[in-house]
């Protein structure tokens, strides 16, 4: 099993963060175009315990993939968790935690994965998985930048 961790301080409300992040068209946003992210299903409500998301990536090659996520756990305005159901990875389990702050809001994902194809999935994991995940992450903080401004203390 591997586990990224990353925090991003927002200047927003803990409402406008929960009321942004439990909208799964919002993902679509964070995500980079390279991707090719695009809901097929489920995407038109706030998240809530049981939610079931479709959607294609294209996170290698350009190569169209089918990806299915259930929203597992939902505390408002705290924290979701959404699990990989049909996918690329053997595991995929992703928190994803709000905490109000002084002048904002501190946002913890929490991603747990396991590769498939064995010894195979863990050669190529440092090499082209973490590096993919830290790349999609690294846009996503840098979108929020750009969409709700820089924290500041």
């Amino acid at each position: 099993m591997h586990k990224l961790e990353r925090t991003q301080r927002i200047p927003v409300t803990l409402d406008e963060a929960w009321e942004f992040f439990s909208s799964p068209e919002n993902l679509k946003i964070i995500t980079p175009p390279y991707m090719g992210f695009d809901i097929k299903s489920g995407g038109g409500a706030h998240m809530y315990a049981g939610m079931i998301i479709r959607y294609t990536v294209r996170p290698l090659l350009a190569i169209p993939m089918n990806w299915v996520t259930e929203i597992t756990h939902v505390k408002e305005k705290s924290f979701f968790v959404d699990e990989q159901r049909v996918g690329p990875y053997a595991v995929w389990h992703h928190q994803h935690h709000f905490k109000e702050i002084q002048n904002g809001v501190e946002m913890t994902d929490i991603v747990n994965y396991k590769l498939p194809l064995g010894i195979l999935g863990e050669l190529l994991e440092p090499i082209l998985v973490r590096s993919k995940i830290q790349e999609i992450f690294d846009y996503r903080n840098r979108k929020m930048v750009e969409l709700f401004g820089n924290y500041e203390l």
